[in-house]
């Protein structure tokens, strides 16, 4: 569904997929494995494009939910690039081992794990502050080393991945299950409070609308202040 003038959402991807119509297209998550054919579908069926015209793969973090679907949109545009912040590019690449989760959340994340390799080699390795297809790269570590929000000025709207969540109404934190430095994270909600923008969109919810910002400066000031 197009949430703002183009800006697409994809459904049914378990992890959300964005697609941005730019002068090619640009995508902002990729969802499990065997998620890339429903965007792809997306794609063909309701933007009435080609895959061909797949020029960017944006992922804000390196987990299997959100990566997950790269090589199968990277087999239909060989073109494409691929772009991640540089403290998760090893995770993606198999550089780096992904660390263990305890508990049930852990056992689900390794049984996708096992489903397909995820791996691939990113082409783009973005930095704070890196300018990509029109969206400005905002560090936001804590749920990972190398979670990024991504702003588009243009249409004030910020991805925000997993850092925070929305229902369409409230806010929450990310999963603390596989959030890897809570104090970090929550400094990231606070640095999304920073910002402007009128509409959020995240990896996991609903997108949250209108005026964002104010909403997450409210929440960002309910958050404990661990030490």
């Amino acid at each position: 569904m197009e949430i703002v003038p183009q800006i697409h959402q994809v459904d049914g991807v378990n992890g959300n997929a964005y697609v941005l119509i730019r002068n090619g297209l640009v995508v902002i998550d990729t969802g499990i494995p065997g998620s890339g054919k429903k965007i792809l579908a997306y794609i063909r069926d309701i933007l009435h494009r080609e895959p061909r015209e797949i020029t960017t793969v944006i992922i804000t973090h390196y987990h299997i939910d959100h990566a997950g679907g790269v090589r199968e949109l990277k087999k239909a545009a060989p073109a494409l690039k691929t772009a991640i912040h540089e403290a998760d590019a090893g995770y993606v690449s198999g550089q780096i081992p992904l660390p263990r989760h305890p508990g049930l959340r852990g056992l689900l994340l390794r049984g996708f794990t096992t489903l397909k390799p995820a791996t691939f080699t990113p082409d783009i390795i973005l930095k704070e502050g890196d300018r990509i297809d029109s969206l400005t790269c905002i560090h936001l570590p804590g749920h990972t080393p190398g979670s990024i929000g991504l702003l588009d000025e243009a249409s004030k709207t910020l991805f925000a991945g997993d850092t925070i969540r929305s229902d369409g109404t409230s806010l929450s934190e990310g999963p603390a299950g596989f959030t890897m430095d809570l104090p970090r994270s929550r400094q990231s909600i606070r640095r999304i409070a920073s910002l402007e923008f009128d509409t959020l969109l995240v990896g996991h919810g609903k997108p949250l609308r209108p005026d964002a910002a104010a909403k997450v400066r409210e929440f960002a000031g309910t958050l404990p202040v661990l030490k």
